[in-house]
């Protein structure tokens, strides 16, 4: 058979309802309740058909009902307020425009972007959250441009057979269906951009446009002629493919994403980015393009690379070194050296880029996160704890620092709340909050607004939370019965399914990605008890749990066919049920409609866990082991904290406890909280709980709470650091590192010694006494310009060892002696009685480092001179 000629038929809208168009390729839709009540006004049915797709939506609706609308002019005022509407919210200034000295505009690059069910380019939390910071940052007016992959499959669809066993499928989604549109030349041309590999082959990709309110996404698809098939299956599928396979889909991402930038500026004459953030390791390559265009511009490597660090931002997400993407010398090698891309770039100087220099590491492997460290002068973990752990994971580039020193910080994550928030949920909060658009009202700042809804009456928010249980109980049942059709069995035998969950039961909800340590299966450790717990006569409980194992990981599998093969028993089939192919649509009715949310990953393997903020929007509360953002902001009142055995190392025995901590939570304080029916038969203490998370959480857990931290705390330092290391500048930077590298065998700390003490003499010494101290230190070549030598003070262990140290910088007061000695001066006040000891060191000191520890370079006493110890009564 010939090539049949493909083509895709479009519904031309009548000039009236033109803005219908506008308004369904704009994203905001999916957190607009207001717009999506226009589509669905449209066509009910048709809406329901098209899975709330607007695009779906006007594909299917016959042109009888378009001409109808079209002189319909209730609906035609409707449709102009909410073009109007979309209009001021895309080109008023928003918050970001009241500020100062900010970025022109932020590139942000992720594999993934979880914007919305109509287009699934997303697997579970890092792409989620990646789309919350767009919506966010378009919603404050943070001029974004994200940057990532179209993918012919996205992730893949879940079902289970018979014996609840996972299976995949990987449908092809048709681009002309997705909201994306071509990025153009001026000439109407499809905007390309293009890579070489080895052997003379290429790697063309096109550019596609998302527009997420006022954020434009960038998504690159190598489905394009001339590329040869295995060109074109780059961008097959999220997370697919051997290693080469994922090379080439970060090469494209990182080298391609940068250069679809750079054409999108051009051709649309948005900003040229001056802060470049990579959302985990995956984007890194985006810093070896912007050093070869540097490069081109005349400055050598270390140069370039100074002004490429000065605007990059790196955000970390996984806790452990597994879950970093680390390629084979040879590999990378091959594609980035001479024969392939980035011709002038050094590709010795690009594999120490990525090299694991620490102990433990493998000089043999590339290492995307550590390359993405060294090409960032600012890194961040995603929740308080995750930074504790990531500076401890990542200690070893930074060799003679203590792991609180490692220069990454942290900015917890947040939730879209216009996104994840019930329409219900969110009008009260409307009404209480006192914001007049959507997107405003529960994102509003400040916790006096919030504190408002602490006034909503409680029958009110009961009523409300079992209308949310009851919507739920009845989109469970509608899942479940499609998904035994699927597993084979006949409508005959699915009677039960009718009475599955119960609209008036305490509903526990787990939701995520099944890796091991996430414990999908921890609440099967006692099967009795939990049989016992979901059947209790006057006190039951009902969990709905969803999740997808990753098609190569066989145990995480194992963890769902175990879990489904307990909720298929009919003993306990109608209080607990596993429903397959979760995503961003079953999330929307599951998240509002459970009371309590579970989260019991092994401590501290979880970076944040975002699920558990959008539960709590909702007023669910949560019940979650310590880990991620629980750990920093649970308060003994919004939720409750399985316990945790952490010094336990038999995994077995933890997970026994930590499931025995779970049963008994469940059984002695959450079931009697929720079933405690005081005055009116509503359970006020369990309201009074949903109340203080709402205003407690509610201004904590938010995207823009988050956006407005990446603002202040890296994109705003970035940038000014971006606009400060150029040029000559980066040049005279690199050159300093440089000398201070070579010089630094040669620094020393000689001595550390008390001349003088205000108050007392003596090992103890009065509260309040003043010591001058002394510090001797040979610089080499090094002038004390160069350096900071730094006073360490504070508490002491039993081993003389501080446990809390403050660093406070000491001035020159002599020029070198005749043994090339510079001596420094400071005072230490004693402010606090007990054993306190100091020291000192040297860190390497400029203008244009953003942390004294960026050079991994520092100097101390040796350890058995270093520390002076007293006592402070």
């Amino acid at each position: 058979m010939k090539a049949i000629r493909r083509f895709t038929v479009r519904t031309v809208l009548p000039e009236p309802l033109r803005p219908l168009g506008e308004l369904a390729s704009n994203l905001r839709w999916s957190w607009h309740e207001e717009t999506r009540e226009l589509f669905r006004s449209l066509d009910p049915a048709g809406w329901r058909a098209a899975e709330g797709d607007p695009a779906r939506l006007l594909a299917a609706v016959s042109e009888q009902r378009l001409a109808a609308l079209a002189g319909d002019r209730r609906f035609l005022r409707r449709l102009t307020a909410a073009a109007e509407d979309l209009a001021d919210y895309t080109t008023a200034p928003r918050w970001y425009q009241e500020q100062t000295d900010l970025p022109a505009a932020v590139a942000y690059f992720s594999p993934e972007f979880g914007i919305t069910w109509a287009l699934p380019q997303y697997s579970g939390g890092l792409g989620i959250l990646a789309g919350d910071h767009l919506k966010a940052a378009s919603d404050l007016g943070v001029p974004l441009i994200g940057v990532g992959l179209l993918y012919r499959h996205g992730y893949f669809r879940q079902s289970l057979d018979r014996d609840g066993w996972q299976q995949e499928h990987y449908p092809v989604l048709d681009r002309d269906s997705l909201p994306v549109r071509p990025l153009r030349e001026a000439d109407g041309s499809a905007a390309r951009i293009t890579l070489a590999l080895p052997g003379g082959r290429t790697l063309a990709a096109r550019i596609w446009t998302v527009q997420v309110g006022r954020v434009p996404l960038l998504l690159l698809d190598s489905d394009v002629e001339p590329n040869q098939p295995a060109e074109r299956d780059v961008t097959d599928r999220l997370y697919g493919g051997g290693s080469e396979h994922r090379l080439l889909q970060e090469m494209l991402l990182g080298i391609g994403g940068v250069r679809a930038v750079r054409a999108y500026c051009r051709i649309t004459g948005h900003p040229e980015p001056e802060v470049f953030h990579t959302n985990e390791g995956h984007a890194g390559f985006l810093g070896l393009e912007r050093i070869r265009e540097l490069s081109r511009e005349g400055l050598d490597f270390d140069a370039a690379l100074e002004s490429v660090r000065a605007g990059t931002v790196f955000t970390t997400h996984t806790p452990v070194p597994a879950g970093i993407d680390r390629f084979t010398r040879d590999l990378v090698t091959r594609h980035l050296g001479d024969d392939g891309e980035l011709p002038g770039v050094d590709v010795g100087r690009i594999l120490e880029l990525g090299r694991e220099t620490y102990p433990g590491g493998d000089p043999d492997l590339f290492n995307m996160a550590v390359m993405g460290l060294r090409l960032a002068q600012r890194a961040n973990g995603v929740s308080t704890l995750h930074g504790a752990v990531s500076r401890e994971m990542f200690a070893g580039l930074w060799p003679g620092f203590d792991p609180e020193d490692v220069p990454i910080t942290s900015v917890t994550n947040g939730v879209h709340a216009p996104t994840w928030v019930a329409p219900e949920v969110l009008r009260l909060g409307s009404r209480q909050v006192g914001a007049s658009r959507a997107e405003d009202a529960l994102m509003a700042g400040g916790t006096e607004r919030w504190e408002a809804v602490s006034g909503v009456p409680d029958a009110a928010v009961w009523e409300l939370r079992r209308n949310l249980r009851e919507q739920l109980v009845e989109d469970v049942r509608q899942r479940l019965r499609a998904s035994w059709r699927q597993r084979g069995a006949d409508d005959a035998e699915l009677g039960w399914t009718d009475h599955v969950l119960d609209p008036d039961v305490l509903t526990v909800g787990f939701a995520r990605r099944v890796p091991s340590y996430k414990r999908l299966t921890l609440m099967l450790r006692d099967k009795e008890r939990l049989a016992a717990l979901l059947l209790h006569p006057e006190r039951p409980i009902q969990i709905v749990v969803a999740g997808k194992a990753h098609p190569a990981d066989e145990g995480g599998k194992r963890l769902v066919q175990e879990l489904v093969r307990f909720t298929d028993d009919p003993r306990v089939r109608h209080r607990i049920v596993f429903l397959p192919d979760y995503d961003m649509r079953m999330a929307r009715t599951l998240y509002p409609g459970c009371d309590v949310w579970l989260n019991n990953p092994l401590r501290p393997l979880e970076a944040c866990g975002t699920s558990g903020m959008k539960a709590a929007l909702n007023g669910c509360l949560n019940l979650s082991v310590r880990d991620g953002w629980w750990d920093e902001w649970y308060d003994g009142e919004n939720g409750w904290a399985i316990p945790t055995a952490d010094g336990v190392a038999d995994e077995d025995r933890r997970d026994a406890l930590e499931a025995a901590g779970l049963y008994d939570l469940l059984e002695r304080q959450v079931a009697p909280r929720f079933y405690d029916q005081g005055r009116g038969g509503l359970p006020q203490r369990w309201i009074e709980m949903v109340r203080h998370t709402l205003t407690t959480l509610g201004p904590k857990v938010l995207a823009g709470r988050m956006v407005r931290d990446y603002v202040g705390q890296l994109y705003a330092p970035a940038a000014r650091s971006h606009r400060a290391v150029r040029g000559e500048a980066a040049v005279e930077l690199a050159r300093w590192k440089r000398r201070v590298r070579q010089e630094w065998p040669r620094v020393a700390v000689d001595q550390v010694e008390t001349v003088s003490v205000e108050g007392s003499v003596g090992d103890a010494a009065e509260l309040g006494a003043t010591l001058t101290l002394r510090v001797q230190v040979e610089l080499g070549g090094l002038d004390p310009s160069d350096v900071d030598v730094q006073l360490l003070s504070g508490p002491v262990d039993t081993a003389d060892r501080l446990t809390a140290p403050v660093a406070q910088s000491l001035k020159p007061v002599a020029r070198a002696d005749v043994e090339g000695r510079h001596t420094f001066e400071g005072p230490l006040t004693l402010d606090r009685t007990g054993a306190f000891g100091y020291t000192a060191r040297v860190l390497p000191a400029h203008p244009l480092l953003a942390d004294p520890a960026e050079l991994g370079l520092v100097a101390a006493p040796p350890e058995a001179e270093g520390m002076t110890a007293g006592v402070l009564r």
